[in-house]
């Protein structure tokens, strides 16, 4: 994994091909090239879930329209629901026509929106080059899992984006009229940090992923400091894991902190959808915001969606500021 981090992409010697390679399979022109997904490496439980978890939010984002999506290569390619899902994204309207089934008319579309959203991500051109019109087109669901978790994260959709997900490729080029393929290994994703362009590793990402005796010890701590506070208006965490998750309890607490009361028509007192729980946590950040404390490392449908990581590092924050308080 580590090379993964350090090269992108990994030559992989390959002696032998499990995918049959004909001129029937790939009708390319010289110098023209296309990948596709080993098979084996179709079976990867990280990418599958991974795949799994982008058509339950595309299918809840679009369930107003009532389009279902069941297959990203097939649904998607020609530009179709990506437009739509784009429109409800971004709150705008797309000046195009209704997909025709004529290549050239599906690939105009897929330019118009490849081009918005590009220009709405204000994406390095580096990151624009995983995706395409004619990759999108040709169903590379390489090139659409790359477009699919841009957006997740632009948007931040409130799911939870697998980490480190890979894929076994076969790119296949066409020199001097004969096929010539390489094998490499495509990140697809790495950490759900990383890929929302805006934090650094920490020693939370330590203290998981190399020091998992340790973090017994840093919950104990975290919940003592919340304790001698909360304790005063008659609460009580015991579990850190879930009793964060719909803000609540981070408001008291910044209440406490900061001597103030926090009227109830600001939050919901006893939230069960999870929007509500979204604008509890995302309050509560802004709260912590105005009390001068660093930006947090979590976004709020993260800790919504009982991240524990990210939990921890709200808290965290708020414990380095107040920890002096009796």
């Amino acid at each position: 994994m580590n090379d993964l981090n350090i090269d992108g992409k990994n030559a992989l010697e390959a002696p032998t091909s499990p995918v049959e390679l004909t001129p029937d399979n790939f009708v390319l022109e010289n110098g023209e090239e296309r990948s596709m997904i080993e098979p084996d490496s179709r079976e990867d439980a990280k990418l599958k879930e991974l795949i799994q978890v982008l058509m339950d939010w595309i299918n809840e984002e679009m369930k107003e329209q009532r389009v279902i999506v069941r297959d990203l290569e097939e649904d998607l390619y020609d530009g179709q629901i990506l437009g739509n899902l784009i429109e409800k994204l971004a709150g705008i309207r797309l000046e195009v026509r209704e997909v025709m089934q004529s290549e050239v008319f599906q690939k105009q579309k897929l330019q118009v929106v490849l081009d918005t959203v590009n220009k709405i991500m204000n994406l390095p051109r580096w990151n624009q080059q995983k995706w395409s019109v004619d990759g999108i087109h040709s169903k590379n669901l390489i090139a659409i899992l790359h477009l699919l978790v841009a957006l997740a994260f632009h948007f931040k959709a409130p799911i939870r984006i697998p980490e480190y997900v890979s894929a076994k490729v076969v790119v296949v080029q066409k020199k001097d009229n004969l096929l010539v393929t390489n094998r490499v290994t495509e990140e697809i994703t790495t950490t759900n940090e990383a890929i929302g362009g805006r934090f650094e590793r920490d020693a939370f990402d330590t203290l998981f992923d190399h020091a998992p005796d340790k973090l017994n010890v840093v919950k104990k701590s975290l919940i003592s400091f919340a304790n001698k506070h909360l304790n005063k208006i008659n609460l009580e965490v015991t579990d850190l894991d879930n009793q964060f998750h719909d803000g609540v309890y981070f408001i008291l607490l910044m209440g406490l902190l900061e001597g103030y009361y926090v009227p109830l028509y600001h939050y919901h007192v006893t939230p069960t959808l999870f929007e509500e729980k979204v604008h509890n946590v995302s309050f509560a950040l802004d709260l912590m915001d105005d009390a001068g404390l660093p930006k947090a490392k979590a976004r709020a449908e993260d800790v919504v969606n009982l991240d524990l990581k990210s939990t921890m590092r709200v808290l965290y924050n708020i414990f380095t500021k107040y920890k002096h308080l009796t």
